[in-house]
This record gives C-alpha cells, sequence and structure tokens, in this order.
C-alpha cells in the first residue's frame, strides 16, 4: 500500500504542477522518465499502447472501414496510421488537411488514440511520397548518388531544397493539429517512416562529399561518445580518420538524423507532441555489413549517435520483422535504455509474435502494434483472420481492462515476462522470495503436451513479495522458495481467477483442486488472469 501510494502521489504531484505551469497543455501526452523507466502519460493518466497499424495505402475514407474493423476486434486502444506528404500539399504552398480530419472524426467516434505516421521524404528508404511537384524537380530534390556516381532510390539527406520543405509542410501539419485536435485524440507522431537508405552506404555527391571529407561535428568527438561507438578519442578529424571503416555508415546515419531532427524541431515548435522515428533494423547478433541493410537508420550500431544528432526525436522505436526469438529479444534489450523508451511500433502479424507483448511490458514499455491490421483490399482466408484477430483479441481485451495499471506497474518495474524460445526449453524466473519455473505447453494433469510452435507466454506483476497477478498462454507454471527460504514447505493461500473493471480485481472462482493440483496452475490457448498468494508452511 505504502508503493501504490507513493506512485499515486508522484502522479498527481506532476500532473498538478504541470496544470498550474500550462493550464492549456497540461494534459498534453508526454513522456516521462524515473530511474530509468518510462511512462507514456496521456490525459494525464499512464497509457499504454495496445496497439494496431494499418497498411501503407490505407488511410484513405473508402478503405478505413475495414481498418476500424480490425481495430474493433482487436480491442486496441491505439491506431497507427500514416498521413502523406502528397496528399497534404499536393501544390506547393497548398495545403489539405482533410483526410487528418477525417481519422480524427473517426478515431472520436470509435474511442481509440492515433499515432500518425509522417510519410515524407523517407519511407523505408526511399521518397516516393514526396509530393508530385518534388518528383518533377529531381534536380532541386535529389535522390542520392551511389559510388559510381548512379543515382539511388533513396532521398539524399544533404540538399537544403528538400529538407526546407519538409521542414514546412510537417510544422504546418502540426498547426493544424494543434487547432484541430483540442481532445488530444493524437498521442505521438512519427517523423518519416524507416529512413536510411538502400543500394549505397552512403550519399556520395559532390556536395556531400565535401561535407564527408571536411571535419567530424564537434558534437561526436566527445570521449564517452567514441567509446560508446568503439572508437578512440580524438579531438579532431576527418571522417574516415575518426571512424575508418565505419565513416561512410556514420557519416549516414550523421547526415539523416541531423536532417530529420530539424524536421521534428519545426513541428514541435508548433505542437509538442512526443515524436519518435522507427528502425529497419538489421540482425543485432551477426552484424551484417551495411550494404545488406539500410544504412542511417538508427540500427543498434548507432543509436548513441541518433541520440546526439536528434535531440528533438524523443525515441527510436524498432520495427521487428526478424525471425527468431533470441534475435527479438535482443533487439528489445538494445532498444530498452536509460534514453530510449521502448516502444514497437510494427511487428509481423503472426500469432507467434504476441508473445512478445508480456516482454515489452517487462523491459518497460509503452506500446506494441502489430503491422498490417486490415485487409488492404484483398480479404485473407477466413481461417488464418479469425486465428489472428482471436489471439491478439484475447490478449488486449485481458490487457485493456487495466491498461492504465500496467502502465504504472511496467513503469514501476513490477512486471516480469517469459516467453518461449525456438528451443521450447523450461525457464525459471526470479521473482524475490518465490522462483517460478515454466514448462510451455498444454497440460492435462501431470502430462504436458509440447507446443508447436514457440508461442508460449507468461507475464507475472509483483503485487506484494508473495502475491502475483499472472496472465498466461500455452504453458505450465509451478512455484517454489527461493533464496532463505529454498527448500521449505510451501502452499498456494488462494488461487483467484478473475478480471479487472475500473482499478479493482473482481473475482470470477477461486481455483482449486484439480486447477491448481498436478504442480500448479496451467493455461491453456485462452488467456486468463489469475491472482495468487503462497504461504510457507
Amino acid at each position: 500500500m505504502k508503493k501504490a501510494l507513493a506512485i499515486w502521489i508522484f502522479f498527481s504531484f506532476f500532473f498538478v504542477c504541470k496544470t498550474f505551469s500550462q493550464s492549456d497543455d497540461g494534459l498534453m501526452p508526454k513522456i516521462i522518465e524515473k530511474d530509468g523507466r518510462h511512462a507514456l502519460l496521456v490525459d494525464g493518466k499512464p497509457f499504454f499502447m495496445l496497439g494496431g497499424q494499418a497498411h501503407n495505402s490505407s488511410a484513405w475514407p473508402a478503405m478505413m472501414p475495414s481498418v476500424w474493423t480490425a481495430i474493433q476486434k482487436m480491442h486496441a486502444n491505439t491506431l497507427e496510421v500514416p498521413i502523406y506528404w502528397e496528399q497534404v500539399e499536393p501544390i506547393a504552398g497548398q495545403f489539405d488537411f482533410s483526410l487528418i480530419d477525417t481519422l480524427l472524426i473517426q478515431a472520436r467516434e470509435h474511442k481509440i488514440r492515433l499515432v500518425l505516421l509522417w510519410f515524407a521524404t523517407w519511407k523505408n528508404g526511399s521518397s516516393h511520397y514526396m509530393p508530385e511537384w518534388m518528383k518533377r524537380e529531381p534536380n532541386k530534390f535529389p535522390n542520392q548518388s551511389g559510388l559510381n556516381g548512379k543515382l539511388s532510390d533513396s532521398p539524399s539527406p544533404n540538399f537544403n531544397a528538400t529538407l526546407e520543405a519538409d521542414k514546412k509542410a510537417f510544422a504546418a501539419v502540426m498547426k493544424f493539429l494543434k487547432k484541430a485536435d483540442t481532445m488530444h485524440t493524437v498521442i505521438m507522431m512519427q517523423v518519416e517512416n524507416e529512413p536510411g537508405s538502400w543500394g549505397s552506404v552512403r550519399d556520395y555527391s559532390a556536395s556531400a562529399q565535401k561535407l564527408f571529407e571536411g571535419p567530424v561535428p564537434a558534437e561526436l568527438l566527445k570521449p564517452d561518445l567514441l567509446k560508446s561507438l568503439n572508437h578512440e578519442p580524438a579531438k579532431s578529424g576527418s571522417w574516415q580518420k575518426i571512424f575508418g571503416e565505419d565513416a561512410d555508415e556514420y557519416f549516414q546515419a550523421w547526415s539523416v538524423a541531423r536532417f530529420i531532427d530539424q524536421v521534428a524541431a519545426s513541428g514541435k515548435a508548433e505542437y509538442g507532441l512526443p515524436m519518435y522515428i522507427n528502425v529497419a533494423l538489421r540482425d543485432p547478433l551477426t552484424h551484417p555489413k551495411a550494404t545488406n541493410y539500410e544504412s542511417g537508420g538508427a540500427t543498434d550500431n548507432v543509436i548513441p549517435l541518433w541520440k546526439v544528432a536528434a535531440p528533438h526525436i524523443d525515441l527510436l522505436a524498432p520495427d521487428i520483422y526478424l525471425p527468431g526469438t533470441e534475435v527479438v529479444l535482443k533487439v528489445l534489450e538494445l532498444y530498452h535504455r536509460v534514453d530510449n523508451p521502448l516502444f514497437v511500433p510494427e511487428i509481423a502479424f503472426i500469432p507467434e509474435n504476441l508473445k512478445y507483448l508480456y516482454s515489452v511490458l517487462g523491459f518497460g514499455g509503452i506500446g506494441y502494434s502489430p503491422f498490417g491490421i486490415d485487409d488492404n483490399g484483398h480479404a485473407k482466408s477466413e481461417e488464418e483472420t479469425t486465428e489472428k484477430f482471436s489471439s491478439i483479441g484475447a490478449e488486449y481485451q485481458i490487457a485493456g481492462t487495466m491498461m492504465s495499471e500496467l502502465a504504472a506497474w511496467s513503469f514501476e518495474d513490477k512486471i516480469r515476462a517469459i516467453v518461449e524460445k525456438d528451443d521450447h526449453a523450461e525457464q525459471a524466473l526470479d521473482l524475490g522470495s518465490w522462483k517460478a519455473e515454466v514448462t510451455f505447453g498444454t497440460a492435462d494433469r501431470n502430462v504436458i503436451k509440447p507446443n508447436t510452435n514457440s508461442i508460449g507466454r507468461a507475464m507475472f506483476v509483483k503485487l506484494s513479495p508473495d502475491q502475483f497477478l499472472i496472465t498466461a498462454t500455452n504453458c505450465h507454471i509451478t512455484f517454489s522458495p527461493s533464496g532463505a527460504n529454498e527448500k521449505k514447505a510451501w502452499q498456494y493461500l488462494k488461487v483467484e481467477e478473475g478480471y479487472y473493471e475500473n482499478g479493482t480485481f473482481h473475482l470470477l472462482r477461486i481455483r482449486n483442486g484439480d486447477e491448481t493440483d498436478w504442480g500448479g496452475p496451467r493455461f491453456d490457448n485462452k488467456p486468463v488472469l489469475v491472482r495468487i498468494a503462497l504461504i510457507l508452511r
């Protein structure tokens, strides 16, 4: 109770202070940090994004019905949806915000929050969403040159005309949102989309080459930063001299990050919503060369550089399409930093990936969202659609009833998660005075039938040293005392199955007998919520 009171006092004090200091914007969405943990505040309360992202070309009025249908099936609370530079500024200097207006109106009708994705200079490394009037002037708004002088499909980050046009358009969007969205339906902005370049590690145009041969900016020469980038301290020098074989990629990352930071700054000057960029990843375990991934984006090896180059970007968010549990958990670890709130804005929409919702909460993240939730004009098979939506809908429905509590528990580091790895091996979790052993599969008394795919998962919320709130799927959990009490006899004091409503746990039944014998509670393919109290005998 004392810790719960402390949490309440912290949030209450924060909001009271902000309300009096800026009465109009006191409930603006914002990200706070305490002891290296982060929380997203919406309407003055902790908020966890149970999200879904629409397909790239679905943010048009005729396509939106299937998007809202998907959001409802998922029981999501947040929709990530693109807005397009080519639609917002079809004629240079003339802006059309009708699409944004439509999204605001429909989101409010469905009681859903929005994260708007600014598809502008970069979309997956290309410039395809630039307005036609820019595409017709390739010399003024050029793509970058490869080492052989051949133009790539990626925009150059080194030309001021492109930067100024993007800054102007994004500032106009944010100015419109400040006036049109006093209800704070939009809670975050994504600036560009997976920025970087394909086909060439960096821009080799004459103007870019001149910058590359010049001195490395002083901001990058701080000893701690150079150490974090695995390079020796230096007081001055060219990119090649300071960074050696990493020079091309680091120069590209600096160029892209500085460009995007200026776009974000222009928008924040109008309306200060939290802003992030999403990242096309490199494999964090094999560390391939930059020719094998989108160079210049905020991949794990250049996160420290991006943090210095783009201070107006609140967080760097990984788009997860890489396969393998070890790889995904490593990505989450790398993007969960004291200076970087963890948010997964895109992950492949397959049942095997739903387990990472628990991992994100366990890492203290602020949101999770599968990509491509709508049918995109091409209906999927009924079997495939049913499986995906029933799985995520069941998880989101449970999480949604206690969303604010989950966000606060995550912020206070009370959540631990275990997800089934590719080898399906049993795992153990240290819960302080207790240890939980998790075996994956479905159980019939003392017989465990292994899962075909690695879909098992369990999330533990530590309510007190001897009481835990648990939701899990396709696994079997056994407790035992740990530490000084290891090997002592114990038993369940009470195992309650229930649900949350308005911040309160409501009992459905007390589990006992066959529901708790045979080693511990079993969780099949539909998640349930249980509150467990343990006691030494």
